[in-house]
């Protein structure tokens, strides 16, 4: 029966069991997108990465919730690379993804072993009322910002300290029934420069452990109102993740740090 090596990868972390893990499948060439959804369902992890090598150092990249293919997913691009240069032994500087739906994306890593993503930013396109997020997240927040996905959107909500994030007991399914893809919960840190958690139960994910994506709408929103360019961030679900961010232009650069926890085959 044919086979496919399988990674596992705690992302945005420089421990195991911590971050956000991701699954990491490479292909020779892309199977069926129901096999594919069939696999990231049956790992039932946020997300699995699937990559086709595409020439030198480039390869296209596709991610899977374990419903639905996403348009953008940070913690599996960390992890693709993190495969790809520290596992497989690619020797390209600066790999480039090719992606369907967020064009291409770079990832190099530095000196220090963390991962620079250079992302595209998402711009903020309204705004909603604070009542009208509150008893799905179980708190007012003082703000909620509109911002634009492909194809969509998502909500940004507000709260004046990152313990009210910490503390937020959110309905899932209060979530589910509202127009967004999802919503962030944000504020300023106490130890950093702004915290956030993310509830995304239309994918099949009630809390992410760590989104690198969301951070290309949060980095945008906070350099508006700290007036800086670099981060430091903390996503600050039960597992918990750390990233450095930084605003460049259009781009936002998100950085990480992953650790392999699995190698594997699966038979499909």
């Amino acid at each position: 029966m044919p086979t496919l090596p399988l990674y596992q990868v705690d992302a945005f972390t420089a421990r195991r069991f911590a971050g956000n893990p991701a699954a990491v499948v490479p292909l020779d060439a892309w199977l069926p997108d129901e096999t594919l959804l069939a696999v990231a369902a049956e790992n039932n992890l946020s997300e699995t990465a699937f990559f086709v090598p595409a020439g030198p150092g480039r390869f296209e990249l596709r991610w899977f919730t374990p419903t639905v293919e996403v348009p953008l997913c940070g913690h599996a691009t960390l992890a693709t690379a993190f495969v790809l240069v520290e596992v497989l032994g690619e020797a390209a500087q600066t790999l480039t993804f090719v992606t369907r739906q967020s064009g291409e994306l770079t990832v190099t890593r530095g000196a220090d072993g963390w991962f620079d993503m250079r992302f595209p930013l998402r711009e903020q396109t309204g705004s909603v009322s604070a009542e009208e997020v509150a008893p799905a997240l179980g708190a007012q927040p003082r703000a909620v910002v509109e911002i634009a996905v492909p194809d969509d959107v998502s909500w940004l909500a507000v709260y004046a300290s990152e313990a009210e994030v910490r503390e937020l007991q959110p309905d899932f399914r209060a979530i589910a029934d509202l127009p967004p893809r999802n919503i962030i919960a944000t504020a300023r840190g106490d130890a950093v420069d702004f915290v956030s958690r993310m509830f995304a139960p239309k994918a099949g994910i009630d809390e992410d452990p760590v989104t690198g994506s969301a951070h290309c709408a949060l980095v945008p929103y906070w350099a508006e109102r700290l007036d800086k360019t670099e981060f430091t961030a903390r996503q600050v679900s039960k597992r918990g993740g750390d990233l450095r961010c930084r605003l460049d232009g259009e781009t936002v650069v998100v950085s990480g740090q992953a650790v392999l926890y699995l190698t594997g085959e699966i038979t499909i």
